[in-house]
């Protein structure tokens, strides 16, 4: 009864707008959203007749393997240090990367176009000064702009916050087991700790590329100008004509489904193949000491950060100080002008007031529903968990501004759900379930680590199933939860094309203000950079918090287990449990 009555509730809400698209993209009328309908099949003759949608697929592809290439090894090394090695500010570092993820794209585009614009970069600048240099060497406008500006903005970061937690839980007594077999310290990681670690990899890897096929900001701003669109920006140029081709927009999204079925069959593959199970009841936590290289790459990773975030940040936060960003000839050059404009400005505080509403939403909730969703995928054996487990990928299967028009259309069209449209609920439920196949799956690539004899203990004890639960596994899960909760509270705050077309004047967020101040009818760059600092302090503030006691909870990998149980050694052998287990 549970998984029907879930399988219905979500099915309703995640597919029911998907179906209702598709079926639409067959109208062939003049006015898309206006009766009456006609029916055929020229929308998607038309579409597969544009030579740009098959070059906007190359595109998308092309510039996710390069970033996939570069940012992968990266992230999978910072991952191990940071989660299996003896290395300074360990937490602190991992803190850092999601600071980097948190900046905002927009923000991060900005601060690199200032440095490297091939006419008025900071960097270029100076390079002309050299009497051996004529003209500037970089061009963000390129395609190798784009690869780096999304290096710099989220690739590498995305992936080390995502695979830091499943690295922690991995059992030291898998490792030392290769060590005993005469497998030195990296030959260990090669054997054991990486295979062991494939499912949350395989996992991660194709969220990535849902990821890059629903990216936008960078790609448009840095892409579009020169005639370089990728799958987003193609959709988002079809449907911001002056006569919106929805049909044709419709129709490039369905194509994602060929995507989603192949990863989905994949990642199914991957996790039942074999079992990944690493935190049992004899859980041994420890960390890998690397000597002096900890000295080394804790340099190198400094290095990153500062690149990733301080370098844009510094870079946005004189752009708000001047005149005209990027005109060092304008007087006066400096004013805080772009700043009394901001926190004066009504709007700003209407925005303020409802993105704090839906973050705090999205943050406290998300967490809750994709656990025992992937709950019910992973740990039960009820009929209906592979109708579920489709339903939540399908989901994901069309960009943020075609899934806003599809509930657009849903709340408009079904009997009951009128009310819904322009107010704050509608955008309370949007970012609620918003980044369900993401949460879900990072929750299963956990589960499938978590041992049943854990949850089997409770029982024993006469714990009932919801006392187990949430005494025993969201202890256990509880950094992951802290994890899918700060990323759903960050995206809800600074997201943009999931409720453009369902918030009114009255529910505008800090997001869509920095949007339309950004835009070149407007022409507010300043005040929009102001916006995305403005979002993005008052984000890291409160995911510094979230942390702050997530991390008193859960597995430990640095917390000794003498002092635990008040001895001053714990031997090779002890199989002592879990600390919060």
């Amino acid at each position: 009864m549970v998984m029907a009555v879930t399988i219905l509730v979500l099915g309703f809400y995640l597919l029911f707008p998907v179906i209702l698209l598709l079926v639409l993209s067959f109208n062939v009328a003049d006015d898309f959203l206006v009766p009456p309908i006609v029916w055929g099949f020229d929308n998607w003759l038309e579409s597969f007749r544009d030579p740009r949608i098959f070059e906007a697929i190359r595109n998308t592809f092309t510039l996710w393997f390069i970033n996939f290439i570069f940012s992968f090894p990266i992230a999978i090394g910072i991952s191990l240090v940071l989660a299996r090695t003896h290395i300074p500010w360990t937490h602190g570092l991992e803190y850092l990367f999601w600071i980097s993820f948190v900046f905002p794209s927009l923000a991060n585009t900005v601060g690199w176009i200032m440095l490297l614009d091939p006419d008025v970069g900071m960097v270029n600048t100076a390079l002309e000064l050299l009497p051996f240099v004529e003209e500037g060497p970089f061009n963000i406008y390129s395609f190798w702009g784009i690869v780096w500006t999304k290096l710099q903005s989220d690739s590498v970061s995305y992936f080390v916050i995502l695979l830091t937690p499943a690295f922690r839980n991995m059992d030291q007594a898998l490792e030392e087991a290769a060590r005993v077999s005469g497998a030195s310290k990296f030959g260990a990681i090669f054997k054991v700790t990486l295979p062991v670690m494939i499912s949350p990899v395989i996992l991660v890897t194709a969220l990535q590329l849902l990821r890059i096929f629903s990216g936008f900001e960078t790609e448009w701003i840095l892409g579009a100008s020169w005639g370089f669109f990728v799958y987003s920006t193609l959709i988002f140029n079809q449907t911001s004509q002056f006569i919106p081709q929805y049909g044709n927009a419709i129709v490039l999204a369905s194509l994602t489904m060929v995507i989603i079925a192949v990863i989905f069959p994949m990642q199914r593959w991957v996790v039942s193949r074999r079992h990944y199970t690493t935190i049992s009841s004899s859980f041994k936590p420890g960390l890998i000491d690397i000597g002096r290289w900890k000295w080394v790459v804790l340099a190198f990773i400094i290095l990153l950060i500062g690149m990733f975030t301080a370098l844009p940040f510094f870079v946005i936060i004189v752009g708000s100080f001047m005149s005209r960003v990027g005109f060092f000839q304008a007087v006066p050059l400096w004013t805080t002008q772009h700043w009394v404009e901001v926190f004066t400005d009504p709007i700003f505080l209407k925005g303020l007031r409802t993105t704090t509403i839906l973050a705090f939403s999205a943050g406290f909730g998300s967490p809750i529903l994709f656990s025992l969703i992937a709950y019910m995928l992973v740990r039960t054996k009820w009929r209906g968990r592979r109708i579920l487990d489709a339903t939540i990928w399908v989901s994901a299967v069309f960009p943020g501004i075609i899934s806003s028009l599809g509930l657009l259309l849903m709340f408009l069209s079904v009997p009951g759900l009128q009310f819904l449209y322009g107010s704050i609920w509608a955008l309370i439920l949007v970012v609620l379930i918003a980044g369900n196949t993401t949460g879900t799956n990072i929750f299963k690539g956990v589960m499938v680590q978590l041992g049943s004899d854990v949850e089997e203990a409770g029982r024993v004890a006469g714990a009932g199933w919801f006392k187990t639960y949430f005494r025993i596994v969201v202890p256990l899960l509880m950094p992951t939860m802290v994890l899918i909760g700060m990323l759903n509270f960050i995206s809800a705050a600074s997201t943009t094309s999931s409720i453009i077309l369902l918030a009114s004047r009255d529910t505008v967020t800090l997001s869509i203000i920095g949007l339309e101040w950004a835009s070149p009818e407007l022409g507010r760059t300043e005040n929009a950079g102001i916006i995305s600092l403005v979002i993005m302090v008052y984000t890291l503030i409160l995911a510094l918090i979230g942390r702050h006691y997530a991390l008193k909870l859960g597995l430990r990998q640095d917390m000794k287990v003498a002092r635990r149980f008040g001895v001053t050694e714990t031997p090779a052998s002890s199989t002592a449990p879990a600390p919060n287990v």
